[in-house]
């Protein structure tokens, strides 16, 4: 007898992920493919959540190509709950991004701008093997109209 998660777990969480290569053009793909995500979860992305969304996006991708030299590519993980809409986006560079110190640079003060707009936040995760790191956005989704 196989174990089949419920049905309402599936429901709840839709993701979408893509590599991009760190190349100065992928940042349009990556936005692309974010525009892509946001239509398949149902979400405007000329909304201004959508376009908050993109625009991190944008700004993550640039910021890997930028500084991430030991990282081939890119991951990028959009995924939508009920309440949440979460950016991921990972590279393989060991540099560690320091959120909030005066080296970040003002792309990522947009992002965590952005973020706090929507009663989000943003946090840096350390790869488990200790080869890169992940910078996760959170976007609280407003209350669907009733």
């Amino acid at each position: 007898m196989g174990h089949h998660p419920g049905k309402q777990q599936v429901a709840m969480e839709h993701r979408h992920s893509c590599t991009v290569p760190l190349v100065p053009g992928s940042v349009r793909a990556a936005r692309e493919r974010a525009e892509r995500s946001l239509a398949l979860f149902g979400m405007d992305a000329g909304s201004s959540l959508g376009g908050a969304v993109l625009l991190v996006v944008s700004e993550l991708v640039a910021n890997a190509v930028r500084h991430a030299q030991g990282s081939p590519d890119a991951e990028i993980t959009l995924t939508k709950t009920d309440r949440l809409l979460v950016v991921r986006v990972g590279d393989l560079d060991p540099c560690p991004i320091l959120l909030a110190s005066r080296s970040t640079g003002e792309g990522l003060r947009t992002v965590e701008d952005l973020a706090r707009a929507y009663d989000g936040d943003v946090h840096v995760q350390p790869a488990a093997d200790g080869n890169g790191k992940t910078v996760v956005v959170r976007f609280v989704l407003p209350d669907p109209a009733p």
